[in-house]
């Protein structure tokens, strides 16, 4: 079989290790037990931790058992990492809450069948320490002047860095610890933006156990200006099918720059990469298969194919004007056509609906709307149902409800 290093590098997940030959040799050669951990900061995953995700499911493929690590514990701290503020504090039950649906969603990436994968929460082991014990026994293996120095910390040394945040690394550095005693955990994966945590843990447990531990970036999802991908006008992309919808997911995909298709495929699918190469060599209209292709096989990863299938069909119709397939919305008393833009939850404000309006980008059955007066006609009223058309991949059946 294949060394994973090898696949992971191929498809341009790994960014940065640590003891990377050790490394090699060991994934080659055995088992090996390894962890990604996950804070719960909302209720959803997000398009910020698909990589990891396929990833881990990569890592399990190939013979290696993951062990998913939700933050129950350090999501009552808050990661420093890549943020210019303080986050936002949590409850212990606003917490908890987002630690189950978190683990929901993994098991969609994860095999977790007898004994093959394992769900840990921090909050079991960090939440009952002893504050003066951890520091002599945890705090001491650690260099203020070295942790200064770490990216986590360094952008927000000039707006102020609370003492509850610096605690974080070494929070962190202490799972890897308690995993690799309880589980013989012995390899950390995660976002490149992790790094110098990762670090610490690897080196604390070193120290510790006098035993060979080793960590692993991955390279963050980006658009080619090098920003985050996942966010769009309506905010985060969600894995959720309620926070985003299907639909929705998939437009998103199908949306992505075309310099960056080949990139998404690599990372997001399990796509052959001879395939890949086949399909994103031309630069011209053949792209838009392509960009259909990789909406499709993401939308199948995290919602199903039954659902990918129906989102295809309603992708295709939009396109078509196939209204049978197309998505539908259901909207009571329409107003003008700001309202109508509102209701159909296409913008997010009145101001945003009006733009919108005024840019020519907002049709009504086959009639451009440019009056923001605009109010439907006594026909499409009394017929119950119209086509709302945004921009130029935007189509919807809007159906009107008594």
């Amino acid at each position: 079989m294949q060394n994973v290093f090898d696949v992971l590098k191929a498809r341009g997940y790994i960014k940065q290790t640590v003891y990377e030959d050790e490394l090699y040799e060991l994934l080659g050669n055995e088992s090996v037990t390894f962890y990604t951990g996950y804070d719960p900061t909302a209720d959803s995953l997000h398009v910020g931790h698909f990589v990891t995700l396929m990833a881990m499911a990569h890592m399990q493929r190939a013979g290696h058992r993951p062990l998913v690590l939700v933050g129950g514990g350090t999501g009552m701290i808050g990661d420093p990492s890549g943020r210019t503020d303080m986050r936002t504090m949590m409850t212990r039950e606003t917490v908890k809450h987002n630690v189950e649906c978190f683990k929901k969603q993994m098991a969609r990436f994860i095999d977790v069948s007898d004994g093959k994968a394992i769900f840990v929460d921090n909050a079991d082991w960090l939440l009952n320490l002893n504050y003066v014990d951890f520091l002599r026994d945890i705090g001491a293996n650690f260099s203020v002047n070295k942790m200064l120095t770490a990216e986590c910390y360094k952008q927000r040394l000039e707006k102020g860095l609370t003492f509850l945040e610096f605690n974080y690394m070494l929070m962190q550095a202490y799972d890897f610890l308690h995993l690799n005693r309880e589980y013989n955990c012995v390899l950390e994966l995660g976002g490149d933006d992790q790094w110098s945590n990762m670090l610490a843990g690897v080196d604390l447990v070193r120290r510790k156990e006098g035993k060979k531990a080793y960590a692993a970036t991955f390279s963050l999802l980006t658009t080619s200006e090098g920003k985050k991908m996942g966010k769009t006008q309506k905010g985060a992309v969600w894995l959720d099918a309620n926070k985003t919808s299907p639909y929705d997911f998939f437009q998103y995909w199908r949306n992505v720059e075309d310099d960056r298709v080949d990139v998404c495929m690599k990372l997001l699918t399990f796509m052959p990469l001879e395939e890949i190469a086949e399909l994103t060599a031309h630069r011209d209209e053949r792209m838009n298969a392509a960009k259909e292709r990789l909406a499709y096989e993401v939308t199948k990863i995290v919602h199903g194919e039954e659902i990918a299938d129906e989102v295809l069909k309603q992708v295709r119709a939009s396109f078509s004007a196939d209204v049978s397939n197309m998505p539908v919305v259901e909207i009571t008393a329409p107003g003008n056509i700001i309202d109508i833009l509102v209701k159909c939850g296409q913008v997010k404000s009145n101001g945003e609906a009006r733009r919108l309006v005024e840019g020519g980008g907002v049709s009504v059955n086959d009639d451009k709307i440019t009056d923001l007066a605009y109010t439907l006609s006594a026909d499409v009223a009394a017929k119950g149902e119209f086509v709302l058309h945004k921009g130029k991949k935007v189509h919807l059946r809007v159906v009107i409800k008594d």
